[in-house]
């Protein structure tokens, strides 16, 4: 009955909208549900006397739309890959996975005219669900439309033209058995116009031959069930756009057949544009350097000048066409679709870390689009571990839109948890990894509730929490009964790094830790006494016995002279289980001399490190770790193994978790950002620049540090308390200055000064909080 009502709870607060609000809208397709891999044409005209001030259409699909009016792009790429939640209980053993779709809110006011208009959309039909997929397929291809235009309601139905394009070959292999999307079989000689004036979608295309769209039932009907707002904005169009080398290209020029290589600015999620004049039935194929990409584009021509995009995204570093000798290339372009813009930026005085920072920002943005995903190239999977790593940095690094594909894959995976298991990677296996089920609750949930101050999705996502920690039984020696799992296909896996170096025991034990402290702020925001004092009872019983178990000159189960694993000792500190008189024999005896671990778990190595107050130690793994990633030439994301094994784009690299929580000392110490602290420990840098977009708006920071003078320069959005330490650096603080007025001298507060208090001073820092403005703080040192 719980997860019933929360199932109802989720459906209402995703703005799930009622039949009345589509009118009459019907799910339409050709006569045929699929095939899979079909790309189907459909086509309305509508007749407008005067256009309305605001038009918005709402639009679902499985599985991808492209829509125009009037022969203009609205929107390119537009769905999400489907389950969001349970239209009805999740049967497994039947394989009965019925699930609601999304739906797309767009405004198309400006694109409409008095007179006739055409309505036109791509869509695109995968058919296809993989074991480490997150698109649940409905069975049927579909698309429902509707939009009041005035007094008109438009809807799909019958009254709409639909065909099955005949350029796109459905027939093709799959791209991978892990991949849900296709790659790209076009045949230019069989196109209906596409990319020209003449196109199918443009109003003057022809269309009395076409087919009428079959009807396949109205709003509710299955396979598709209801229907709920998408809550992750559009992806965003950067445009076509020229490649870095486009002067090299000296286009135009004729194909000598060798393969062409077109560098991208870094390694991103594009689709590949080009413009050539050839005879009919030579065949183009596009792909990527990347040596683990699955989807690529094959294109047969037809005769004279034509234009092709390939809309099967994919990535790397560099595009390359091969194209038969004797084609005339005309244009060569590619298209960025991002999940928002990336605001973030972090940037200091030495080149390695901010080089660093930006290969990780890079490494987060290619793995987002309709879910975070632990590689864009392999799987696209959501792997809830490597999401918790991604969690770490997106709130320094991403916008609104981030923070929203965060929430979805909160829903995601609590909505498809199955006998009160999260599942690592969902939502088609419900695969218990334990330890990412409790980076899950830790890492994932609070954090994201700290950074958003989104109580309802915390309240959907609690109970489920709760559940979890409570399938743990307590021993008799004060520690919970280790888990391996007990889902079917469930994997007793902590991280890949060094064989035979992984100390499961205290891992698991350190992370169960911190989910119960984690998850005892989340029972104290929602009001629940009894599982807060549940949870402290449990935390109160590990504590000693966790010491006890595990305690010699560092944490181990097994004799410390064959196993110093610097995973386990790392998240000891990280979840507090550890006493901090352990730290630094924590990190002297296991964290400096030790590298077990992978890019999953380095970021927390180097997170205890600066917990136990060695930022310097910190920084210096950080580099021996990834100096040679940061160095190779041409490199813009991050691997998924040290040296360079596996993917080069892995979501769970988070050095900049490091660099923007610990070294700018840059966190939100209060729910949304309505207050947070800067702490910085810059060690030998002596500048600092750095913008962090939060839910009150950007946080800009500079600072410049030198012998004799600190300088602070902050603006801090409306709605924010900031906590500023001033270092002291081992100096004597002569006096500081807010805004060319000395408020602070020789130990003492002097003129008072509106929204600006003092708060103390320790062997660290001069604190004080400021409102929210503009900021200038000088320390000037004697």
């Amino acid at each position: 009955m719980k997860k019933l009502l929360l199932s109802i709870l989720f459906w209402l607060f995703t703005n799930c909208i009622n039949a009345a609000d589509w009118g009459d809208a019907q799910w339409i397709w050709q006569e045929a549900d699929g095939p899979s891999n079909t790309w189907m044409s459909f086509r309305k005209t509508v007749k407008l006397e005067e256009v309305p001030v605001y038009v918005e259409a709402q639009i679902s699909v499985d599985s991808k739309f492209w829509l125009w009016i009037n022969g203009e792009m609205v929107m390119f790429e537009g769905g999400l890959s489907r389950g969001p939640s349970q239209a009805e209980e999740w049967d497994r053993k039947n394989k009965i996975t019925p699930t609601n779709s999304w739906y797309e809110t767009v405004d198309i006011q400006p694109y409409l005219k008095e007179g006739e208009n055409t309505i036109a959309l791509l869509v695109w039909y995968w058919g296809r669900e993989t074991h480490k997929g997150t698109h649940i397929d409905s069975g049927k291809g579909g698309l429902l439309f509707h939009a009041q235009i005035g007094e008109q309601s438009v809807v799909s139905d019958s009254s709409w033209k639909a065909i099955q394009h005949p350029g796109y070959n459905n027939v093709i292999a799959p791209a991978s058995k892990n991949l849900v999307q296709y790659s790209i079989l076009f045949d230019a000689r069989k196109s209906m116009g596409d990319w020209s004036s003449e196109a199918w979608y443009t109003a003057g295309y022809y269309d009395q031959d076409w087919p009428i769209a079959a009807e396949k039932g109205g709003l509710g009907t299955a396979p598709w069930y209801d229907v709920e707002k998408n809550i992750v904005p559009q992806l965003i169009n950067h445009g076509l756009k020229d490649y870095v080398n486009h002067e090299e290209l000296k286009l135009p020029f004729v194909s000598e057949g060798v393969t062409i290589e077109c560098k991208l600015p870094f390694n991103q999620q594009v689709t590949p544009y080009l413009e050539i004049e050839a005879e009919a039935g030579d065949t183009i194929f596009i792909t990527t350097d990347n040596r683990l990409n699955k989807i690529n584009a094959t294109y047969i021509t037809k005769a004279g000048k034509q234009a092709f995009e390939s809309f099967s995204w994919f990535n790397g570093h560099k595009v390359q066409y091969t194209i038969p000798a004797g084609v005339k290339v005309i244009a060569l372009k590619y298209r960025w679709m991002s999940v928002g813009e990336m605001v973030g930026q972090f940037n200091v005085n030495d080149p390695f870390y901010s080089r660093l920072w930006t290969m990780g920002n890079n490494t987060l943005f290619v793995c987002a689009r309709d879910n975070f995903m632990d590689c864009p190239d392999r799987e696209r999977a959501l792997w809830i571990g490597d999401v918790a790593d991604q969690t770490g940095y997106l709130f320094y690094s991403m916008d609104d839109a981030g923070r929203q594909l965060l929430k979805k894959a909160i829903l995601q995976t609590t909505s498809f948890s199955q006998d009160s298991v999260l599942g690592a990677l969902g939502p088609l296996r419900v695969r218990e990894l334990v330890c990412q089920s409790l980076q899950f609750i830790a890492q994932v949930v609070w954090p994201y509730y700290l950074n958003t101050g989104d109580r309802e999705t915390l309240e959907i996502a609690y109970p489920y929490v709760y559940d979890y920690l409570n399938l743990f039984p307590m021993l008799d020696s004060g520690l919970p009964e280790y888990r391996k799992g007990k889902s079917p296909d469930s994997w007793n896996w902590l991280d890949w790094g060094v064989k035979n170096t992984v100390d499961e025991q205290p891992i698991q034990m350190a992370f169960y830790y911190l989910a119960l402290k984690e998850a005892k702020k989340m029972a104290e925001v929602i009001g629940n006494e009894e599982h807060a004092k549940w949870y402290e009872e449990r935390m109160s019983s590990m504590k000693p016995a966790f010491d006890k178990a595990f305690w010699k000159d560092g944490f181990y189960s097994t004799d410390s002279e064959k196993l110093k694993d610097d995973r386990a000792n790392a998240i000891a500190i990280v979840s507090g289980i550890a006493k901090p008189e352990y730290y630094d024999q924590i990190v002297d005896n296991v964290l400096m001399p030790n590298r077990f671990s992978s890019p999953h778990f380095e970021w927390m190595a180097e997170e205890a490190m600066c917990i136990a107050g060695r930022y310097t130690e910190s920084l210096q793994r950080m580099k021996e770790q990834y100096q040679s990633q940061v160095d190779r030439e041409g490199m813009t994301t991050l691997y998924e193994m040290f040296p360079n094994g596996g993917s080069y784009n892995h979501a769970w690299n988070a050095p900049n978790t490091i660099l923007s929580k610990y070294i700018a000392g840059v966190e939100p110490t209060d729910t949304a950002w309505s207050e947070y602290k800067i702490m910085p420990h810059l060690e030998h840098f002596t500048s600092l620049n750095k913008t962090i977009p939060t839910v009150k708006g950007n946080i800009d920071l500079e600072i410049d540090k030198g012998d004799t003078e600190y300088q602070l320069k902050l603006n801090s959005p409306k709605g924010t308390t900031a906590i500023i330490g001033v270092p002291k650096d081992g100096k004597v603080v002569r006096q500081l200055q807010v805004n060319g007025v000395v408020v602070w001298k020789k130990g003492k507060a002097k003129a008072a000064m509106e929204g600006v208090s003092f708060i103390g001073e320790d062997h660290e820092f001069i604190t004080c909080s400021v409102q929210a403005g503009g900021y200038l703080i000088v320390a000037q040192y004697q």
